[in-house]
Order: C-alpha cells, then sequence, then structure tokens
C-alpha cells in the first residue's frame, strides 16, 4: 500500500565518473565544461570523493538530504542511457552522460525514500529485453532525453517499443522544448509534436518541463503542447526547472491554464534546483511579501522549492499525483511523512 498524500520529485538526477565500477562516464567535452565543476558542487560532491567512495556517494548524499525535507518524501533517481549507433550498440563517442540502469537499480534498494527511473534508448538491438529487465529490478519510469540521446518519438520503428511500455505500465517522462544543461543539443527531436505517436499507442507520457521554451514548426513549443493535451488525456507534464532564471514566469503562464491542473506532477530537475540558476528572488515580484518571506525561511532546497510553488498558485492536489500514475512496486512503500 503506498500513502495517496506521498510528495514524490519525479524528476530527480544523479551523475558519476565510473568510480566504484558504476559504469558511468561523462564525455571529454563535458568534463572540461564549467558544467561539470558546477555539477558537482550541486551534488554536494567533489571528484576526490567520488574516486574515493565511488559513485554510489552521490545518491546517498541526494537521499541524506532528502531525508531532512518537511514536505517532500521521496525521488526518482534517473538513469542516463546514452546515444546508440546503427549497429544497435551504445557509440561512446558521441554520448556526453551515460548513467547505466544496473548500477542506479542497485544503489536506490539502499534507500527508502529513492526510486528508480531507467533510460533505455530504443534504437538498442535490445531494446525492448531492456525494457522488460529494468520493469522487473522495480522502475517506475522510463527517461528520455531525446535531444541528446538522439531519439526521434514519432518514428515508426519505435511502436513495438511503445507497445511494450504500454504493457508494463511505465510512464515515459520525456523532455520537451530547449535543452540547456549540455554542450549540445538537437532541440528539434524534443518538440512536443513527436509525441504524438506514442500518446496514439497509447502510453502515458510526461513532457518533462510542459514544452516551456523553444520553437518548432514556427511555434512555440507549449503552444504545440496545448494543442496535443485537448487530443490526448493520456499526456501529462511535470513542472521541474520552471523556476529557473532561464525560465522566469514559464509556471505562472502555465497555471493560467486551468485545464493543465490535472496534468500536472511534481519535480525539481535536481541538482539544478541548487545551482545559481534557481532562487526564490527571481519571483520576488510574483509573490506576496508574506509568502515570499515563509519561502526565504525553508532551507531544505526541496521544501522551499515547494513553497515556492505553492506560492505562486500551483494547486495542493499536483503534488501529490505521482503515486497514482507511477509503477511502483509492491514492495516499495512511499511512507507520506510530511507535518
Amino acid at each position: 500500500m503506498h500513502t495517496r498524500n506521498a510528495i514524490i520529485d519525479i524528476h530527480c538526477h544523479t551523475a558519476g565518473i565510473g568510480a566504484g565500477g558504476s559504469g558511468c562516464f561523462v564525455s571529454p567535452a563535458l568534463r572540461n565544461s564549467w558544467r561539470y565543476r558546477v555539477y558537482l558542487k550541486a551534488f554536494g560532491v567533489s571528484e576526490r570523493e567520488l574516486l574515493a567512495q565511488g559513485d554510489g556517494l552521490i545518491m546517498r548524499r541526494i537521499s541524506e538530504r532528502l531525508s531532512r525535507s518537511r514536505h517532500v518524501d521521496a525521488a526518482v533517481i534517473l538513469a542516463m542511457d546514452g546515444v546508440v549507433g546503427e549497429d544497435g550498440q551504445l557509440d561512446r563517442s558521441a554520448t556526453e552522460v551515460y548513467i547505466p540502469n544496473d548500477f542506479v537499480a542497485r544503489e536506490v534498494r539502499n534507500y527508502p525514500n529513492l526510486l528508480f527511473g531507467a533510460s533505455v534508448n530504443p534504437y538498442r538491438s535490445d531494446a525492448r529485453a531492456r525494457l522488460d529487465q529494468v520493469a522487473g529490478d522495480g522502475a517506475v519510469l522510463l527517461k528520455w532525453l531525446p535531444s541528446i540521446q538522439h531519439i526521434d518519438p514519432a518514428d515508426k520503428r519505435l511502436i513495438p517499443f511503445y507497445l511494450r511500455l504500454k504493457e508494463l505500465g511505465l510512464p515515459l517522462l520525456t523532455h520537451t522544448g530547449n535543452e540547456e544543461s549540455f554542450t549540445w543539443a538537437r532541440n528539434e527531436l524534443a518538440d512536443p509534436e513527436r509525441l504524438r505517436l506514442p500518446l496514439s499507442q497509447g502510453v502515458t507520457v510526461i513532457a518533462a518541463h510542459v514544452a516551456s521554451n523553444g520553437r518548432n514548426g514556427g511555434e512555440r513549443n507549449f503552444t504545440r503542447f496545448l494543442r496535443l493535451c485537448q487530443e490526448f488525456p493520456n499526456l501529462y507534464a511535470d513542472i521541474s526547472a520552471l523556476t529557473q532564471a532561464n525560465r522566469i514566469g514559464h509556471l505562472h503562464k502555465v497555471l493560467r491554464h486551468g485545464e493543465l491542473h490535472d496534468r500536472l506532477l511534481y519535480g525539481t530537475d535536481m541538482p539544478l534546483l541548487s545551482t545559481g540558476i534557481t532562487s526564490p528572488w527571481f519571483h520576488a515580484h510574483l509573490v506576496s511579501p508574506v509568502k515570499f518571506v515563509r519561502v526565504l525561511g525553508y532551507r531544505n532546497p526541496w521544501d522551499r522549492d515547494v513553497e515556492l510553488k505553492r506560492s505562486l498558485g500551483a494547486p495542493l492536489s499536483l503534488f501529490g499525483r505521482a503515486v497514482g500514475l507511477l509503477r511502483i512496486p509492491e514492495n516499495r512503500e512511499v511512507d507520506h511523512v510530511t507535518p
């Protein structure tokens, strides 16, 4: 049994450099980028610590910080598959970040407040077998970053993969809108319209970031997302990253569409929540002074995020919706500890 009111962050990243036999890797281009240092700091680790204690240290730190939250009960930790070549195998030279499913699945079992978010590139030669494997390992959703993994959600060759995804009851959490956290991106692959195919096959799709930036086909991605919502009741979205400096006003705009309120789920896009690009001060003009002072009073990043999004108008129902949508294994209870 899972507590109906539990609040789950469905969009929480981890990372790794291959320490401790994790199988993770970061491309030389990203490792030499300023982003690499920012991400390590946001995770609360140093490269020296990872080399000494292994990449699993990041998930331990996430669990420890999350356990001190007064609002958020659990987080979905996302694996990250890489780019796949024409031979159906991982193309390391084209992959910026790789976080294996088995590593994440193994580590989250150590923490009651962490859940396994799998990632399978559907162009792998054994993609459906991998899909069955992650489902058996307790995955609660499948995560794609099409613009980085070179996945075209509209590719009709993926229909068998989508049908199996639906059979397994795994929601597809997929990035929509421009991607700015890597050194390059094929942003046309994150066009919401490309989700029409999995939606038409009955897959539960969660559009990460509500397609809140970028344009495709001469339209704003958000406009294209709204049109899909009118056609497909199995389309949802998470509100992760919507309070970042590069998206100021987006959450406010999304929440003006009352018809979306039953489609929205809570997410943070950790560790970006703990970097300088996210701060309540960016939204001070949109929040009453009393509410703003309350937001600033929270030191835990999850608590501050929840309070800020509530102050900006996010309905309470949004925060507990994930429990009924994710494929949470019966042997993994999510306890609601919020006072």
